[in-house]
């Protein structure tokens, strides 16, 4: 294959869906609801294009609302951009793009006034009309501002949702988005989507339009155990690649370090425990009250989450224990109440009083790092296809996101989104959309655990040549099963499985094996330990081999392209790419 800086082209793969039974245009369709979506489509809307917000629930129900400890941002006395710079790349650990981290801190501070001035409220120090900031991991200052003590996330969100619906935008909500739909040139073209329950549309529509933004969030599902809400299946990362476009970094998955442990056979989305808790001064402690993390690292709790996830990990493995604790006894009723009201009521709804006892806390899937890679202005490597917030890999985030770079990240990449489509976008209608070739095999809606329960097992904060390979043959089962079924549908003897009706909980299953499967291609692929990637098999970090990116394509015959990059830059998005050339294998994929 030969390397290029855009994708190889349209690859015609889309899910097993009914045809569009409804359509509408428009210059901008913004897929996602969070502070990256909504940043863009208020943007957009306000340089004069024609803007239709997507979101899977409702407009207040992405991850940004879960989002507790804040925002990033140089905003205090004694602290800079360069600062802010410095602790990025730290926690990035060698992978991250200089550039675009110079870009995001340095826009930093005066996107989040501008998202002042559109209504979000932080907190203020007493007596004073001055934002008031606090400590999380892997910051050397006070940089996070926050709302609500720890609802962060959701003042943002009620800030911008208000926004909207006082702009007028047009907004579907509860709609899964399905397939980019993309022209002979392979351009955007626009999105099928499904759209769930009553209103103004019903059952799968498509929205025809030039722009896409995808800001659909993470895929903090594909594991038992998350910290993301129930939306978060990777749609995006899994719809740009049957489209064709790049995707990087997914081997990096954040897992952060407190979240409350509800025993070993919790699923779905657990209570977190945010990093501002000990950024306050709670020690992370095992059963005997001993402070482990103290001599593990110069910030001790306050290290980068990588570091102290493992910390955690390493010292439940040595104990024969399931989890850790945070004790922040020491605070009292007065500063849990009104610094974190969120938190403290989650506890006690699950019977911990953090008050007068420790929060046993252990690590779980949070964020990631890597997705659809684009540049400095979110373009993809398909044109007219743009990304933002989780779903993106700006190369921000490196090997292991910052504590509260996330937020930023998606407030300033989404202007700078809107910027160059208000500059270089066109409100020409979209050229008229390809047929696409055999539909993608449903997963039945069951295997969404059994996803979940490979992925954990092999998958998770530690890894290895033995453990990966497990799960990518457990993966590989659950395609053949879906392809089978697929394959009886046609003809009845060939399999004794049925095929799944298409459906939302069919589409999340098969986007979620999509993305699993990825993610485990790589993390087989990268040998060593860096970041937030830990395999115990090669626990140390290799720069000389290592310092570099996977570049991952999805191709018409449906494998998997890995190009390794030959330095720790990404090549340009548009146009050809920069020399020396790419190395690249390929691999079965769904």
């Amino acid at each position: 294959m030969t390397a290029t800086g855009t994708a190889t082209g349209p690859t015609g793969i889309r899910l097993t869906a009914p045809a569009p039974g409804w359509s509408i245009t428009a210059d901008v369709v913004v897929v996602g609801s969070g502070v990256a979506g909504l940043t863009a489509a208020l943007r957009c809307a306000a340089a004069g294009r024609r803007t239709v917000v997507v979101t899977k629930a409702q407009l207040d129900d992405g991850s940004t609302r879960w989002a507790q400890g804040g925002i990033a941002a140089a905003l205090g006395d004694g602290d800079s951009p360069e600062q802010h710079l410095a602790d990025t790349l730290v926690a990035g650990a060698g992978l991250c793009d200089e550039e675009a981290v110079r870009l995001l801190v340095t826009e930093g501070p005066d996107a989040v006034h501008r998202l002042i001035a559109t209504g979000a409220r932080f907190d203020t120090a007493p007596g004073s009309d001055e934002i008031a900031l606090t400590r999380e991991g892997g910051h050397h200052r006070r940089r996070i501002a926050h709302a609500g003590g720890d609802a962060t996330g959701a003042e943002i969100s009620r800030a911008l949702v208000t926004a909207v619906r006082a702009a007028g935008l047009r907004t579907i909500e509860n709609a899964l988005v399905l397939d980019l739909l993309t022209d002979a040139e392979g351009r955007t073209a626009g999105v099928t989507l499904h759209v769930m329950g009553e209103g103004q549309h019903d059952g799968v529509g498509a929205v025809h339009a030039p722009a896409v933004v995808l800001a659909t969030g993470g895929m903090g599902q594909v594991f038992s155990a998350t910290t993301n809400p129930p939306v978060s299946t990777g749609d995006g990362v899994a719809l740009a690649l049957r489209a064709g476009a790049e995707v990087s970094d997914l081997e990096f998955v954040q897992f952060h370090p407190t979240v409350l442990y509800l025993g070993p056979d919790a699923e779905g989305q657990q209570p977190l425990i945010s990093e501002a808790v000990r950024g306050e001064g709670a020690h992370l402690v095992d059963a005997d009250g001993t402070r482990f993390m103290v001599g593990q690292h110069e910030l001790a709790e306050l290290a980068p989450r990588d570091i102290v996830a493992k910390a955690i990990m390493r010292r439940a493995q040595e104990q024969g224990a399931e989890h850790m604790y945070l004790d922040a006894r020491h605070f009292g009723a007065e500063m849990w109440e009104h610094r974190f009201p969120t938190i403290l009521a989650a506890c006690r709804a699950h019977g911990i009083d953090p008050v007068t006892e420790p929060i046993p806390v252990a690590p779980a899937a949070h964020y990631a790092s890597g997705g659809v890679r684009t540049d400095l202005y979110g373009r993809t490597t398909v044109p007219g296809l743009y990304a933002c917030g989780e779903v993106a890999c700006t190369g921000v985030h490196g090997a292991n996101r910052l504590a509260s770079n996330s937020l930023l990240e998606g407030l300033v990449f989404a202007e700078r989104i809107a910027a160059d489509i208000a500059a270089n976008g066109t409100t020409a209608p979209a050229a008229a959309p390809v047929e696409a070739r055999a539909p993608l095999p449903l997963l039945v809606p069951e295997a969404r655990s059994g996803v979940q329960r490979i992925m954990a097992a092999g998958a998770g904060v530690l890894r290895s040549a033995a453990s990966l390979a497990q799960a990518a043959d457990d993966l590989d089962r659950l395609q053949r099963e879906a392809a089978e079924a697929a394959e009886a549908a046609v003809e009845p003897v060939a399999a004794s499985v049925k095929a799944p009706e298409p459906g939302v909980e069919a589409w999340e299953a098969t986007n979620l094996l999509c993305v699993a499967r990825v993610l485990v291609a790589a993390a087989r692929r990268r040998e060593e330990t860096r970041g937030c990637h830990w395999r115990e098999d090669h626990p140390d970090r290799d720069d000389a081999s290592w310092r570099r990116h996977f570049r991952i394509t999805l191709d018409a015959d449906r494998t998997l392209s890995i190009h390794t990059t030959q330095t720790a830059g990404f090549p340009s998005t548009v146009g050809p790419a920069p020399q020396p050339a790419l190395t690249s294998d390929t691999e079965p994929t769904p």
